[in-house]
């Protein structure tokens, strides 16, 4: 057995590289995270894994899409407080308050953060506005209503902080979650927060991509007609590089297009991402349930109840997430459907710019077998031309045999002459057979199709 440590020093010493190692391990678990809420001023929070889980009710499989040391696919998930949104480079938790990024120095990242900023400012002050506006017309539409007479009344209607009125629906939870401000008849809609920055995270997602299939395609369209002009080793290397981006861009595009398909295809999975209106109606239901109404209020309760049945469901048993109601989820499916849309758009170019691809190859194919077509055919005919001057070689080798015969040994002038003729008669006679027989070889190669 290991000795164990009896001095007061030693134990002081074991427990002090305990706490330091557990220090450690926490510093190692903990990350930076920049934090843009509604109000749109972005602050840097270091939290670990298990805040961040405790503040976003996520589980931990669930942050675990989020680590840039791992390969996810594209996905968005709706979860009860959160929404986790991985797509390409935007990694980011969105609540009903809030966004949560992992802190990083891309220049991409500081563009989306700063897109995310503009479009929250711009958002809130143009809620802010109509809020005010919706405030005015709830007053005129409720004051034939009876004013509260007591003390009690008043504070009552300071409680729960949801006037009613016959058109329209007002929910507010605190200062820290966004209102959202809807009328009936659609002339005014303010998308609440989470909606607003998951329109930023596609808007990026979807606009880098198709910056990226734009530089590709201006790349890609010259150098294809470069090489059907020319075919070398360099403008070969150029189109493999090329295609290899194309491939690996339509993958991530088709992954993206996959993930917006399967959120319209599931209304449950929309119907979760509705965060500020659930907890809207948590409130509204904690506040009914917790104060004691009047019978000019049991009327309002009423008509809130009227309302409420437009919103229950028949719920799942095995998705435990709601609160006994389903949203209408015609705002956020508008939504996915516009970006689904323009990301369908961007795989059709990559399509389009595959199919160049594949018919240039086939044009290249196609040459080079032509090509090669010609380089068979001159093989056929120098092989003919050979057998053809193997024909004459024989009959030279034949006239040069060592072997004694009179016309290698003239004796008069006449005989001379007659010798000098007859080799000159047998060499053109030789080359002109050769050459007919080339000829004759030619014509029946090309009668017969082999030759073109």
């Amino acid at each position: 057995m290991r000795p164990s440590a009896t001095g007061p020093g030693g134990g002081g010493g074991g427990g002090g590289r305990r706490k330091a190692g557990a220090a450690a391990a926490a510093a190692a678990a903990s990350r930076e995270w920049l934090v843009v809420p509604a109000t749109g001023r972005a602050r840097v929070e270091e939290a670990g894994k298990h805040a961040v889980m405790a503040r976003t009710g996520l589980p931990a499989r669930d942050l675990r899409v989020l680590d840039p040391l791992l390969s996810y696919p594209s996905t968005i998930l709706g979860r009860e407080r959160a929404i986790v949104v991985n797509l390409e480079r935007i990694k980011a938790v969105i609540t009903a308050a809030e966004v949560l990024l992992p802190n990083s120095k891309d220049p991409d990242f500081a563009r989306f953060v700063r897109d995310l900023q503009a479009r929250v400012l711009t958002a809130t002050s143009d809620q802010a506005a109509e809020f005010t506006d919706m405030e005015v017309g709830s007053s005129a539409v409720a004051s034939p209503l009876p004013a509260p007479n007591s003390s009690k009344d008043h504070e009552l209607d300071m409680t729960k902080k949801t006037p009613i009125s016959l058109g329209e629906i007002e929910m507010t939870h605190s200062s820290s979650v966004p209102t959202l401000a809807a009328v009936k008849d659609g002339s005014t809609k303010v998308l609440p927060f989470e909606f607003r920055a998951l329109e930023v995270c596609l808007e990026s997602s979807c606009r880098s991509l198709e910056e990226e299939t734009v530089t590709l395609e201006k790349e890609a369209y010259p150098a294809l007609d470069e090489l059907t002009s020319k075919i070398s080793t360099l403008n070969l290397e150029r189109v493999r590089q090329i295609k290899s981006r194309l491939v690996a861009i339509s993958g991530r595009v088709q992954k993206v297009r996959d993930e917006l398909e399967h959120l319209l295809d599931d209304e449950m999975d929309m119907a979760e991402m509705y965060l500020t209106e659930k907890l809207t109606r948590q409130d509204i239901s904690e506040a009914s349930s917790r104060v004691e109404v009047d019978s000019p209020a049991h009327l309002e309760e009423d008509k809130l109840e009227d309302r409420d049945e437009d919103y229950k469901s028949e719920l799942d048993e095995s998705n435990g997430s709601f609160i006994g109601y389903k949203p209408n989820i015609e705002e956020l499916e508008m939504l996915l459907e516009a970006y689904f849309v323009q990301i369908d758009g961007t795989l059709n170019k990559l399509s389009h710019l595959r199919e160049y691809v594949d018919d240039t190859e086939d044009y290249i194919n196609i040459m080079l077998d032509d090509k090669q077509n010609q380089l068979l055919q001159m093989g056929v005919m120098l092989s003919t031309a050979t057998v053809v001057i193997t024909a004459g070689v024989a009959v030279v080798g034949l006239f040069g045999m060592n072997i004694g015969i009179s016309l290698y040994n003239p004796e008069t002038p006449e005989e001379k002459q007659a010798a000098n003729v007859m080799f000159w008669e047998t060499a053109c006679g030789t080359i002109a057979s050769c050459a007919i027989l080339y000829i004759v070889a030619m014509v029946l190669g090309k009668r017969s199709g082999l030759l073109q």
